[in-house]
């Protein structure tokens, strides 16, 4: 299997339609990066949960998530499973967001995920992010739609079973939920790695990337 480095990523965007979101698809990857880019800039924005209970629970979670970044948090208040009708909301947010940061890697939902809140993000980052390697990220629910994806990043146990602790440490609004348990990210992670030859990993969808080779002799 071929590595393709991204390069230096001193800032990063995450993009969630609900609070965890984010932490479900990318928390371990998020670990990683913010660890190994001491001081890296993360700009979130999550559409639904503005002045909720849960509004609380997104910020300290990515601000755990994140260790030793610089976080800045956008949260609006679309309501939660009716982005479709709330087109002009989430794209006039998106735009404004996306004027706010300039990273190295978007990271958002996928676009044949089934919930149309993910879904219509994942159709419209690409829009506003146009010349940013765009990846999105699978959350794991009761709907049969895990993608096939073609990027993986590689992850060891001990950050693959943080990232769990984190998320029933942060989300305890989500503690009943059936599949909102150790066994399913375990076994999703577990999965990846197997498809990586990792311990764990957390996989992707590229929306659309350029390659460019050096020429021989240069690095």
């Amino acid at each position: 299997m071929i590595a393709l480095p991204v390069g230096t990523v001193d800032e990063l965007a995450v993009l969630g339609a609900h609070c965890d979101d984010i932490a479900i698809g990318m928390g371990a990857t998020l670990l990683t990066m913010c660890r190994a880019n001491p001081g890296v800039e993360v700009h979130a924005l999550v559409l639904c949960g503005a002045g909720t209970e849960r509004e609380g629970e997104e910020r300290a979670a990515l601000e755990a998530f994140c260790p030793g970044a610089q976080v800045n948090v956008t949260m609006l208040a679309v309501p939660d499973g009716r982005t479709p009708a709330h087109w002009d909301e989430v794209k006039n947010g998106l735009h404004a967001f996306s004027r706010t940061c300039d990273p190295q890697v978007v990271f958002s939902t996928q676009r044949h995920d089934a919930h149309q809140d993910h879904r219509l993000l994942a159709e419209l980052t690409p829009t506003e992010f146009r010349d940013h390697l765009v990846l999105g990220y699978e959350i794991l629910k009761w709907e049969s739609d895990t993608p096939s994806p073609n990027v993986f990043h590689p992850i060891d146990a001990a950050t693959a079973e943080e990232k769990v602790r984190l998320l029933h440490k942060h989300y305890p609004s989500q503690a009943g939920r059936d599949w909102f348990d150790e066994h399913s990210f375990l076994g999703l992670s577990r999965l990846r790695g197997v498809q990586c030859r990792s311990p764990h990993a957390e996989a992707f969808v590229a929306e659309k990337t350029v390659l460019t080779f050096p020429r021989r002799g240069v690095a």
